[in-house]
C-alpha cells in the first residue's frame, strides 16, 4: 500500500466464465518481510509516522498518520470510451489516541474523575474509554470526504450535487469510532446538517470488520502465529531474536510479562507508540518521573517495533502460504456482498435510479483481509486512512459492438 496506484484493470464478461487462478503467489521480497532485513535496518523504510501532512512532491509515500488517498491532483481521468457506472470504497477510520493498556504516562488529557471510580486499573487512570477518535483524525476524515467529492463531483461530475440517499449508501461497523469518522466524511463531501442513515450489520455477523464466526479460517490464521505448525517458525524466530527489545519495553511500559496478548505480537505496542508520534506526543516513559533516559522509550526502539509491525502484517497476511484461504474464509463474506454489487450494476447500469456509491469505513484488518485476497505485492499495516477503491466502468459501444466483455473494474489501493 505504498503509492495509491492502480492495482487492477481486469474486464468482466457477462456470458463467458473466465479460468481463474485462485493459488497462493508469494509477494516481493524486500527489507519489510525479509526478517534479518528487517532486524538490520535502521530507520523505518522511509515511511512517515510523525505527521499527517505529505508533501505533494512525496505523495504516493506511505505515511502511517494519513494515508495516500484518492486526490484530484494525482487522479488520472480514464480514457473519454469509458464510462464511470459505479464507485465503492472501504476506508480505514483516521486517527486514535494509543489503547488503554499501556500504564506509562498517556500524555493525554484525562481530567475528569468521577468519585465513583472505584475499580482500579492497571492501565490509564480514570474511567474514559481508549482508544477514541482525535481531532487530528476527525479533520483528516472530512478532509479524505472532501478530496473525494472533488474527484467524483468537481471532476467526473458523477456523484449529485446533493446527497441523494437512493443514490449513495454510507455503510459502518458496530465501533463508534466509525460512525464518528463517516459523520466528517460526509461533511467534507456535502457540508454540515445533512441527515444521513448509516448501515450496520448486528454485532456478531458483521461482515465489514468482520465479526461473523468461521472457525476455520480462524483456526488457519492463528496457525500461522500461534500454532506448531511449520507456518509458525519464523513467527516464533522474530519474537525469539527481539526479547530483549520486548524486556526492555516492558520495563519502562509497566505491561506484565505474563500479559500475553502482548507478548505474541508487536501489535499493542506498535498501536500505541504509532498513536504517540502521529499526534507529536512524547515516547512514554516511567509512570514515576523518570531519572535517566533509559526510563523511557527512545526512538531507536520505536523504530524497530514500528519495522517489526510491518514485518507481522506481511507474514499474516501475505507471506504465511495458508493467508489466502485464511483471507477468503475470514472476509468472504464481504467480498460476496461487493461482487453482488458490481453484478447489479453490471444489470441495470441504464437504470437511473440505482446506487452510484458505496463508502465503508471500516478497520485496518479490513482492509488487510482485502489485499491479502487481491495478493498484493508488497504488504504493509495499513495506516490510518487508507483506502481501497472499486470503480466500474462500462466501455461504450456502437450499434454493431457486442454488449459481452464491456464492463471493466479499476481497483486502487
Amino acid at each position: 500500500m505504498a503509492p495509491h496506484v492502480c492495482l487492477l484493470l481486469g474486464a468482466i464478461l457477462l456470458t463467458t466464465t473466465l479460468a481463474v487462478d485462485n493459488s497462493w503467489h508469494p509477494p516481493d521480497p524486500s527489507a519489510i518481510n525479509n526478517l534479518d532485513l528487517n532486524l538490520g535496518s535502521d530507520g523505518v523504510f522511509d515511511f512517515i509516522f510523525d505527521t499527517s501532512l505529505t508533501p505533494d512532491e512525496r505523495y504516493g509515500q506511505y505515511n502511517y498518520c494519513n494515508m495516500p488517498h484518492v486526490r484530484r491532483r494525482e487522479y488520472v481521468v480514464a480514457p473519454a470510451e469509458y464510462e464511470l457506472v459505479y464507485v465503492e470504497i472501504l476506508y480505514h477510520y483516521g486517527q486514535p489516541s494509543a489503547g488503554s493498556q499501556m500504564s506509562a504516562n498517556t500524555y493525554w488529557q484525562l481530567e475528569e474523575h468521577s468519585p465513583f471510580d472505584l475499580f482500579p486499573v492497571s492501565a490509564f487512570p480514570g474511567t474514559c474509554v481508549f482508544p477514541q477518535i482525535t481531532r487530528t483524525g476527525l479533520q483528516d476524515s472530512w478532509q479524505h470526504g472532501h478530496d473525494i467529492y472533488e474527484v467524483y463531483h468537481d471532476l467526473l461530475r458523477f456523484l449529485p450535487d446533493e446527497l441523494d440517499q437512493k443514490r449513495m449508501e454510507f455503510r459502518v461497523t458496530n465501533n463508534v469510532i466509525t460512525s464518528q469518522v463517516a459523520g466528517m466524511v460526509i461533511g467534507g463531501m456535502y457540508g454540515e446538517g445533512v441527515d444521513v442513515p448509516l448501515h450496520v450489520q448486528r454485532a456478531g455477523i458483521d461482515s465489514l470488520e468482520p465479526q461473523y464466526p468461521c472457525p476455520g479460517g480462524q483456526m488457519l490464521f492463528t496457525g500461522i502465529k500461534d500454532s506448531d505448525s511449520a507456518s509458525s517458525e519464523l513467527w516464533k524466530s522474530h519474537l525469539e531474536k527481539t526479547k530483549d527489545l520486548l524486556n526492555s519495553l516492558d520495563a519502562i511500559s509497566g505491561v506484565p510479562s505474563d500479559a500475553d496478548d502482548w507478548h505474541t505480537s508487536y501489535d499493542h505496542y506498535f498501536d500505541n507508540l504509532s498513536s504517540r508520534l502521529c499526534h507529536s506526543k512524547p515516547l512514554p516513559c516511567k509512570r514515576q518521573r523518570p531519572q535517566s533516559n533509559d526510563e523511557c522509550i527512545t526512538r531507536s526502539q520505536a523504530n524497530s517495533v514500528l519495522r517489526l509491525g510491518q514485518w507481522e502484517y506481511s507474514r499474516l497476511f501475505r507471506d504465511a502460504p495458508s493467508s489466502l484461504i485464511a483471507s477468503t474464509a475470514l472476509y468472504g463474506v464481504f467480498i460476496a456482498e461487493l461482487a453482488q454489487h458490481l453484478r447489479e450494476q453490471i444489470k441495470l447500469f441504464d437504470q437511473t435510479d440505482r446506487v452510484l456509491y458505496r463508502h465503508n469505513v471500516a478497520h485496518d484488518g479490513s482492509i488487510s483481509w482485502i489485499l491479502s485476497l487481491l495478493q498484493i505485492k508488497q504488504m504493509v499495516w495499513p495506516g490510518m486512512g487508507a483506502e481501497i477503491v472499486f470503480e466500474l466502468y462500462r466501455r461504450k459501444t456502437t450499434s454493431s459492438e457486442k454488449e459481452e466483455g464491456s464492463f471493466f473494474i479499476n481497483v486502487m489501493a
